[in-house]
């Protein structure tokens, strides 16, 4: 998830303001027949951390709702069927009653005042858990960066379906709260600069130690409590609980750098509600474990990167 405001006109503020998207319009949901759903149906990827984010969060709500996977490896979100509900090509989108909400810290944020109980964003807690969780958004690029870095070789994600129909995403509209939506575009430049050159090891580099800088703060915050909040679960301990997870698997020394994080990260592994939704397909499991071992073998792998930073 990222990029949740649209610039809206504000005489109040004599120019202009950011506030949050929580779902399209409903003239901009162009695949027409999502709008007469009713009860609560989430288009979602199985690896997407944005997407097992939504998940572990419907987990601990109990809540029932329809899944429906979309398949980011064959380029299902750049078909003109998902676009038209998802504008930006991106996963999660839920689709409540007809009304479409498109970002995955929108759509907790949403869930979370329709259906308060449990609590995952207390009202005392709002604002920090708020803020924590744009601080997460911010490192969304970076998550990308580190994935396609470090998941499987630049050759074979350079091979896969889904580029087939980017030329389809480049081309599409995009409208977003009435405007044209500058985050599509920000997508396409993403990905045409990947194809281009790969991710480099500087913007690796970059993109680690940013995030060793976030988990050196949330290993402070860990310091004295549980949780990243206190002594109670919340949505900022899922949200920073998957990326703990997605850097693990990428080769980041968690336990080595952060250890209150990595001893707060197995505690949260171990809850069925975490784990389920982080299950790899076993095709790209031998992939990533090869590639991991070519890494280990040569020196090439992310601690490598960070140790001789």
């Amino acid at each position: 998830m990222r990029n949740r405001w649209a610039r809206l006109d504000s005489p109040r503020l004599g120019g202009h303001e950011w506030v949050a998207v929580p779902k399209l319009n409903q003239d901009e949901v162009k695949t027409r027949e999502v709008l007469e759903w009713s009860g609560l149906h989430l288009f979602h990827f199985n690896g997407s951390s944005c997407s097992q984010k939504t998940r572990i969060f419907l987990n601990l709500k109990s809540l029932d709702w329809t899944p429906h996977h979309i398949d980011l490896v064959s380029g299902e979100n750049f078909t003109e069927w998902y676009l038209g509900i998802n504008p930006r090509g991106l996963v999660p989108t839920l689709v409540d009653d007809g009304e479409v909400h498109i970002e995955s810290n929108d759509i907790i944020e949403y869930l979370e005042e329709r259906f308060p109980t449990p609590p995952l964003m207390p009202a005392d807690l709002k604002d920090e858990i708020l803020q924590s969780l744009k601080e997460e958004d911010d490192l969304h690029v970076d998550l990308r960066n580190l994935t396609h870095k470090y998941l499987v070789p630049f050759f074979m994600i350079k091979r896969m379906p889904k580029f087939r129909n980017l030329e389809l995403f480049r081309s599409s509209d995009a409208v977003v709260r009435g405007e044209a939506d500058q985050a599509k575009l920000a997508e396409v430049k993403w990905f045409e600069g990947f194809l281009t050159k790969g991710i480099t090891n500087e913007v690796a580099l970059g993109s680690a130690l940013k995030f060793k800088r976030a988990f050196d703060a949330l290993d402070m915050k860990l310091e004295s409590q549980g949780y990243f909040h206190g002594s109670a679960l919340t949505i900022t301990d899922v949200a920073w609980f998957i990326y703990a997870d997605r850097l693990s698997s990428l080769g980041y020394p968690l336990e080595k750098l952060h250890p209150r994080v990595s001893r707060w990260y197995q505690g949260l592994l171990a809850k069925e509600e975490f784990s389920r939704e982080l299950l790899m397909p076993k095709p790209l499991r031998a992939i990533h474990s090869m590639f991991r071992g070519y890494h280990n073998l040569t020196g090439t792998g992310l601690k490598h990167l960070l140790s001789r930073a």
